[in-house]
């Protein structure tokens, strides 16, 4: 829709997972060295955690897109199933097409795939997204997959991505051999305000569009709304460049990005929730206010209140 006026290859916030986007902030760095040791040091388990949209499922793809020639790898995105089903989902993760409805068949099965790959010098890993929605039943089947190993090395490494709440829930008493399994473990945090500004930046460089779409104030504007989130960043920006191109205008104002916050909050689905660090949010009010005569606190305090009444 908008991708000529602004001069774009392709549109640069979509809310697709894209490795080719990847912004590597020091966070997103520190991520990827653990995940390369993990595998490398045959880790078992290996736990990726962090909010809704901060990025984890690109961050996997991107690291196990340049390891195909070394890897065989298993994705797992639909984990609301039922006790009993995960071995199935694992051979159909591995692209194994076999009838088979008895369970110790299916096992059977899967040993021999990997017992293969071993042989021809083929790790096999499985990826496990949201997996916060995994019941302790099938964590501990999970944990039972991961004894198949062939002398000392593991012939099935497991990467398990989810949101803070899996943390708690493998906390659980039930799963205290599952936790003991655990090489690597990571929190994927939001970014703070320099790499949310650095984000969009890079993103529209990628898309082959000029920073100075975004004034600096406008970024400032979106960091304060979305705290950092990525995926939320996109859609304050994507919908940001639909409202401008809809004015006939060239560049996003603190104006346009406020008029998209509006809808998305009186619309009450997307999770705004506001900067929680005073300080930060405070220096981000002042500049705002200095620059574009503009007080975000008193557009977050009338959106909230709004809402309210209209809930």
């Amino acid at each position: 829709m908008y991708t000529e006026y602004f001069g774009f290859t392709k549109k640069p916030f979509s809310l697709i997972p894209d490795p080719g986007f990847l912004y590597l902030s020091p966070n997103h760095r520190k991520a990827i060295t653990i995940l390369r040791y993990g595998l490398m040091s045959q880790a078992g388990f290996t736990v990726v955690t962090g909010e809704i949209g901060t990025g984890k499922t690109t961050l996997v793809n991107y690291l196990y897109r340049g390891m195909r020639q070394e890897r065989t790898v298993g994705l797992i995105t639909n984990t609301h199933f039922s006790y009993g089903d995960l071995l199935t989902l694992i051979l159909a993760a591995f692209g194994i097409k076999e009838s088979i409805t008895d369970q110790a068949q299916r096992y059977q099965c899967l040993v021999l795939f990997l017992q293969k790959q071993f042989a021809a010098h083929h790790r096999a890993v499985l990826i496990i997204d949201e997996a916060q929605n995994m019941d302790l039943r099938t964590l501990e089947e999970l944990r039972l997959l991961s004894n198949i190993n062939a002398g000392n090395d593991i012939l099935l490494q497991i990467v398990l991505l989810g949101q803070p709440e899996l943390v708690s829930k493998l906390n659980s008493p039930e799963l205290v051999q599952f936790t003991q399994r655990i090489s690597v473990d990571f929190y994927l945090a939001p970014l703070d305000f320099k790499q949310s500004i650095s984000y969009i930046y890079h993103r529209l460089h990628v898309a082959g569009g000029e920073p100075n779409i975004f004034s600096k104030t406008a970024c400032a504007t979106i960091y304060y709304f979305t705290s950092g989130v990525p995926r939320l960043i996109n859609n304050i920006c994507d919908l940001s460049l639909v409202f401008t191109y809809g004015e006939g205008k060239k560049n996003v104002s603190v104006e346009m990005v406020l008029s998209v916050i509006i809808e998305k909050k009186l619309g009450g689905i997307l999770p705004l929730q506001g900067l929680q660090d005073s300080k930060i949010k405070q220096r981000i009010r002042q500049m705002v206010m200095e620059q574009e005569q503009i007080d975000l606190a008193g557009y977050w305090d009338s959106l909230v209140i709004n809402q309210a009444l209209v809930g």
